[in-house]
């Protein structure tokens, strides 16, 4: 990825006779660089993968995709661990035939069950899904993805290790579900530096420049996600957590899973770029006089330092 692509989750709204490759040239007219495949029902693309593919050569798209809910790596049953592993591999498969570059997915459950026996599962069946894909020449990004609610692995560490593994797996960071797992924390400009140095400590530089994010508004209780809200109607600091973006000069791709999906993607990108062109001591200047109440009677050059 050569910069920050935001996108759709699916196909935009807006769209006139809705179908994928109107989609990808829609998102090409709303000034957007990417849209997700949704999947998350049933894989819901079955001809026309090359139509797709050269569609959003042609109109400059990034494709992700995001795989199937029913799925569960720590599952206890073997029908449904076979179920789930199947699941993932027909939408990896179908989205790279359309050219996807990305595939998400929600890797588990707790049941439970000890976290680290949990890790040690889910490993291990990301191993073999990593393996069929790799010898099948498919070169899609596999993205176990942070999840909404403490009772389902997948917390940021969690993933961070388990792609530190394997050369075609990394995070799809879902930023609104670690807000909402957390009961509402995770929300200030230090919690995302943080976490995007975390990123920088398992995976490198390469881990920045291959990032796969979803955002959203959200609403969520203290068990954890509830349902995705627009941006402007939840308590998510969206601007504090782009400047942390700009700051790490991430690259990759943000989808929107806000209910307005094109509008609050255009919101971000539009931030975003005007982020990216605020002068650094002006910005460090707003910031001081955000959190620094004692900032008024103190000058400029005594509060901030170079």
């Amino acid at each position: 990825m050569e910069e920050l692509r935001f996108g759709t989750a699916g196909i935009p709204y807006s769209t006139k006779d809705s179908n994928t490759i109107n989609g990808i040239k829609k998102v090409k007219e709303l000034g957007l660089g990417a849209m997700e495949l949704e999947f998350v029902r049933s894989v819901n693309i079955k001809k026309d993968f090359e139509k797709i593919k050269q569609a959003a050569k042609s109109n400059n798209v990034v494709l992700t995709c995001h795989g199937q809910y029913y799925v569960n790596l720590n599952a206890d049953t073997k029908k449904k661990l076979e179920d789930s592993k199947n699941r993932i591999l027909n939408a990896a498969r179908t989205a790279f035939a359309c050219g996807a570059w990305s595939v998400c997915f929600h890797p588990a459950y707790y049941l439970k069950k000890e976290p680290k026996l949990v890790y040690s599962e889910v490993r291990k069946h990301i191993q073999f899904l990593s393996e069929i894909l790799l010898q099948e020449g498919n070169k899609i990004w596999l993205r176990p993805e942070t999840t909404g609610k403490p009772t389902q692995f997948g917390d940021l560490n969690e993933l961070l290790s388990i792609s530190s593994e394997f050369e075609n797996v990394m995070p799809c960071i879902d930023f609104s579900h670690l807000h909402s797992r957390t009961g509402g924390k995770f929300n200030t400009y230090n919690e995302f530096w943080k976490s995007l140095s975390s990123v920088e400590k398992f995976l490198g530089r390469k881990g920045l420049d291959n990032m796969h994010i979803h955002l959203a508004g959200i609403e969520y209780s203290q068990k954890g996600e509830i349902r995705h809200l627009n941006l402007e109607d939840s308590d998510l600091q969206y601007e504090e957590l782009l400047a942390a973006w700009k700051d790490f000069k991430i690259k990759g791709v943000v989808i929107c899973e806000s209910p307005n999906i094109e509008d609050d993607a255009q919101l971000l990108k539009k931030t975003y770029l005007y982020l990216k062109n605020v002068d650094p001591f002006e910005n460090a200047i707003n910031q001081l006089k955000k959190y620094d109440k004692e900032f008024t009677t103190r000058s400029a050059k005594d509060s901030f330092e170079l």
